[in-house]
């Protein structure tokens, strides 16, 4: 395959020859899944001291035992499912107790949690219409649903994927919801990069950045602030509920809110573009929501002038958050972040055909 790919509307893509299908050709110790990509460039790692993580941990009992209507408890041990600095989540049994970003908003996560309350079929249904409040962080709790197995690339619900976002792109967004988070989270990454400290990928990640325009560094309002998004898809944002064998479903409303709804299909896109994604399964899954009438693209033809501009901010927030994590641990790169960091070094400029998505 070409080093670079010629989309119709005669933009260049910033391509790299793709690795075999269902996995990443990558060595040392670098991922070697696709679902061990989603962890490799996700938010940092820690581990919550207590009385946050026991007290959630008690929440998320309460709330399962409540559920079962029963003075015994046959739901076996408390489980940590992530703990991140911008997440704890554990589990109990049936259910899923989970403490938000600690700068959440208790309003805009309030408007998140009603908006997936009214999407039964697309948005995992919260158990209680409002956080509450535990050592000062936000708490849901939520039904357990089975999520998608990282360390098997060839059961991606791809298809399930696009329809579910289709589905939600389609719906009315409620009044009072607030901006999709896609652009804030992409400037946080970059601003978390600049306070690493030097790194040889730093200064790449940093011209790509400053290229793209103001609404994607979330230094402008979006284009579009009427479509409902998801604000972080990924496939660790499916999980099957009823678990384990129920349809698929969108978890995790955190960055739910109004925006460009092609920032949803930007990820796959960008990693597609950075030679991570097989071109058989990025053309499985925009088909897929091309079939389901979804509107960030068009219905047939090249969709890379909606597609360009959130895939290069999703590639540059991937490499961000891959060099500071890098730098931190002071070594180098591993193979599938020097793909991000090389993509971002193609990346000088916007091309001129996409500057109509900038905000005026």
């Amino acid at each position: 395959m070409p080093a670079q790919l010629k989309s119709c509307a005669g933009t260049y893509l910033y391509r790299v020859p793709v690795h075999r299908p269902g996995h990443l050709a990558v060595t040392g110790n670098g991922p070697r899944t696709l679902g061990a990509l989603f962890r490799a460039t996700g938010s940092p790692v820690i581990v919550t001291t207590s009385p946050l993580l026991s007290e959630l941990t008690a929440r998320a009992a309460a709330a399962a035992h409540a559920r079962r209507r029963g003075p015994d408890c046959a739901c076996g041990a408390t489980v940590t499912l992530a703990d991140r600095s911008d997440a704890t989540v554990v589990r109990h049994g049936d259910t899923v107790a989970k403490a938000h970003a600690p700068d959440a908003d208790p309003a805009g996560l309030t408007a998140r949690l009603t908006a997936a309350g009214r999407l039964p079929g697309i948005l995992l249904p919260p158990l209680d219409p409002a956080p509450a409040d535990l050592h000062g962080r936000l708490v849901t709790c939520w039904p357990y649903g089975t999520p998608v197995d990282p360390e098997d690339p060839d059961a991606a619900p791809w298809e399930a994927a696009a329809t579910l976002l289709a589905r939600l792109h389609r719906s009315t967004a409620p009044h009072a919801l607030p901006p999709m988070r896609g652009p804030a989270k992409a400037a946080g990454a970059v601003a978390r990069l600049r306070a690493a400290g030097p790194h040889p990928g730093t200064a790449p990640v940093l011209r790509a950045w400053a290229a793209l325009p103001a609404w994607a560094r979330a230094e402008a309002p979006m284009p579009d602030t009427a479509t409902l998004c998801h604000g972080d898809l990924h496939l660790g944002q499916l999980v099957r509920h009823p678990a384990p064998d129920g349809p698929w479903l969108l978890i995790d409303v955190d960055d739910l809110g109004v925006g460009v709804p092609a920032w949803d299909l930007a990820r796959p896109a960008a990693w597609y573009a950075c030679g991570l994604l097989p071109p058989e399964e990025w053309t499985r899954f925009l088909a897929a929501y091309r079939a389901a009438a979804g509107p960030a693209v068009p219905p047939d033809g090249d969709p890379w002038p909606a597609l360009d501009v959130p895939a290069r901010a999703l590639t540059v927030q991937s490499a961000a958050r891959a060099v500071a994590k890098a730098a931190a641990a002071d070594r180098p790169l591993d193979e599938v972040e020097q793909c991000l960091v090389d993509a971002c070094d193609r990346m000088r400029t916007v091309p001129s055909q996409l500057t109509h998505m900038s905000a005026k």
